[in-house]
């Protein structure tokens, strides 16, 4: 039984190994997408401030459409993406959430696993204390005393 118990214990040990490594690399790539709309969020914000009226004349009504026009989009688009932030940092709080409990249950099978080989370790010391004494032995000489 006890090698049955150990070898569902290992077994259960590298399945919780696996699903904590998946977690990480989940939030890994959750951490990499907030990096990357907020990239993308400053970008707008900086297209955003390159647009932005000016005191200069305009030259044309056509232009002053055309840059309004631009700068609706840009807002627009800078709406849409602090939405995607706000979303990816959920994600990746999310992700976080679940390569904590994924390294809670693996924490919790080593200790098993720890346990169990303690255990072992006792039950074997047992046994040999257990065991009876070895008989004396015999002298080495192959030759009965003269």
């Amino acid at each position: 039984m006890p090698n049955r118990q150990q070898a569902m214990l290992n077994r259960l040990h590298r399945v919780r190994t696996l699903q904590l490594n998946l977690t990480m690399a989940e939030e890994s790539r959750a951490q990499q997408r907030v990096a990357t709309e907020r990239q993308l969020s400053d970008r707008i914000a900086q297209l955003a401030q390159a647009v932005a009226p000016t005191p200069a004349p305009p030259t044309s009504a056509v232009a002053l459409m055309a840059r309004a026009h631009f700068r609706n989009r840009l807002n627009e688009s800078s709406d849409a993406a602090a939405g995607r932030v706000a979303a990816a940092e959920r994600q990746a709080d999310r992700a976080a959430e679940q390569t904590r409990d994924a390294k809670r249950d693996q924490t919790a099978v080593e200790k098993l696993l720890e346990r169990a080989r303690a255990a072992a370790i006792r039950a074997e010391m047992r046994a040999l204390e257990d065991m009876p004494a070895a008989p004396p032995r015999r002298s080495q000489n192959r030759h009965d005393p003269c």
